[in-house]
Parts: C-alpha cells; sequence; structure tokens
C-alpha cells in the first residue's frame, strides 16, 4: 500500500537528505486558517504538511485538510492520535505504533479498530514504528498510553527499539519528545539511530530555532517536524524550512 511518498522518503534515506514537516493539530486552527497555512508553506519550500494530535476534539480535520489542499500540492501525512483520526482527504497516513511503549493497545490493539477504515480509505499507508524520547515535561502520549519515554541520555535504547521496529518490517521510525518538550532529542541520539537503519527517520519534538532543525538534519533525520514553535510563530516556517535546504547543501558538498 505504500507508493509515491514513502519512494520519497526512501530516496532522501538512500541520498543522506532532509526535507521538513509543518505540524498542524486541528484542535488549535480554524479551517480558514488553513488558507494562510498554505501560503506560508508553499511560499517556504515545505515539504510535507503533517495533520493530526493527541485527542482532536473539534471535529474539523477533514475541513481543515480539504482548505488546505485546495490552495496547495505539499503532500499531507495524516499523524493521528487514534483511530478517529483517519480521512480519504489526506495524501497519506503515518500509521503509527508506539513501538517505545509496553501498551498492546497502542502496538496492535487500535489497529485492529482502525483496520477496516484505513483499508477502505485508499490512503497510502506508511508503517511507523513511533518512539517517545523523554523530552523533560511529561508529554500528552505517555499519559494516554500510560508508557514511560526512552530516556534522553540513552542512545543505545533508542537504537535497539529502532531496529525492533525496522526487523519487524515498519516503514520509517519517528522519534518524538513530544509537543512542549522542554530538550529536543540529542544530535547523539539521532546520529546512532539513523546511521544503523535503513529505513527512513522522522524527528519532533522541542525544536524551535533554525539551528535545531540543521542540526537534526545533520544527525541524520530525513524529515523534521516542526508544529508547538509554528503555533506561536507561523513566520518561523520560511526560516526552519531554509535550515533545512541549507544542511541537505552542506551534506551534498
Amino acid at each position: 500500500m505504500t507508493g509515491k511518498i514513502y519512494q520519497d522518503l526512501c530516496t532522501l534515506k538512500k541520498n543522506g537528505k532532509s526535507s521538513f514537516a509543518v505540524l498542524v493539530d486541528p484542535d488549535k486552527v480554524a479551517p480558514s486558517d488553513m488558507a494562510y497555512m498554505a501560503e506560508l508553506c508553499n511560499d517556504a519550500g515545505v515539504d510535507y504538511l503533517l495533520m493530526g494530535g493527541s485527542l482532536v476534539v473539534a471535529h474539523q480535520l477533514d475541513a481543515c485538510i480539504q482548505r488546505f489542499k485546495a490552495d496547495s500540492e505539499i503532500p499531507v501525512l495524516l499523524f493521528p492520535g487514534s483511530p478517529a483520526q483517519v480521512t480519504p482527504y489526506a495524501d497519506a497516513l503515518l500509521y503509527l505504533s508506539l513501538i517505545s511503549g509496553r501498551n498492546p493497545d497502542l502496538l496492535i490493539g487500535q489497529h485492529v479498530v482502525s483496520a477496516p477504515m484505513v483499508k477502505a480509505s485508499g490512503l497510502e499507508v506508511i508503517s511507523t514504528g513511533y518512539m517517545v524520547i523523554d523530552g523533560g515535561v511529561p508529554t500528552t502520549v505517555s499519559y494516554m498510553s500510560h508508557s514511560a519515554p526512552i530516556p534522553a541520555n540513552k542512545p543505545d535504547i533508542a537504537l535497539c527499539t529502532a531496529w525492533a521496529g525496522e526487523l519487524q518490517g515498519k516503514h520509517v521510525i519517528y522519534m518524538d519528545a513530544g509537543s512542549g518538550a522542554r530538550h529536543p532529542i540529542s544530535e547523539e541520539m539521532i546520529h546512532k539511530v539513523s546511521s544503523h537503519i535503513q529505513i527512513p527517520l522522522f524527528t519532533g519534538g522541542g525544536i524551535h530555532t533554525p539551528e535545531k532543525v540543521y542540526a537534526n538534519c545533520r544527525a541524520g533525520a530525513n524529515v523534521v517536524v516542526v508544529g508547538n514553535a509554528i503555533e506561536r510563530d507561523p513566520m518561523l516556517i520560511k526560516e526552519l524550512s531554509q535550515a533545512t535546504k541549507e544542511a541537505t547543501a552542506s551534506i551534498s558538498k
């Protein structure tokens, strides 16, 4: 069920390059805001828009995606916090399995519930090994899943967890320090994981500056995801996207 988006991600991994993704929580924006978001993302050359949140109680996911896609050709990837966050209006689904936790419901239980909906959606499905890394503050996903994050100073645990996901057939690994993280994932951990897996790597959580985006790219992240910082200041999008392009250009030299 993988398609063009996954092939593009694999090309990034093969060539040691990075891309930039904006994460939008549909609980925190109105559909009318998405036209402006599309304008900013188009102007900045953003590679992907991720859409989703831990709860999504406002019931405007479909409308937000449709409004964005009316003004942009940037691929929209669902980043769901529950089986209810599936819509055919997106381009692909990051089908998350919380491999860093020990809650069977988020490893496979919710997938059983959502599978008929996912199969019927026609979405490109990207099986994702989701790993929560300690970012210095409690996160919604840790609270909801009753699972402790991987300690920030244990890159070997992160690597072994990523290996397990890869060996189980996950298409990508997503390491996340969580929304509002005080400390982003260290470059040491990103490099440790990225340099020892063959599948693409997403990183996110606590990334607020172009310098940190650049550092994530240089450490080996293939997709750097930023959400909270952009919620506070959407004008950051251009700077953060440019940092990704500069990092990729420096790696190519």
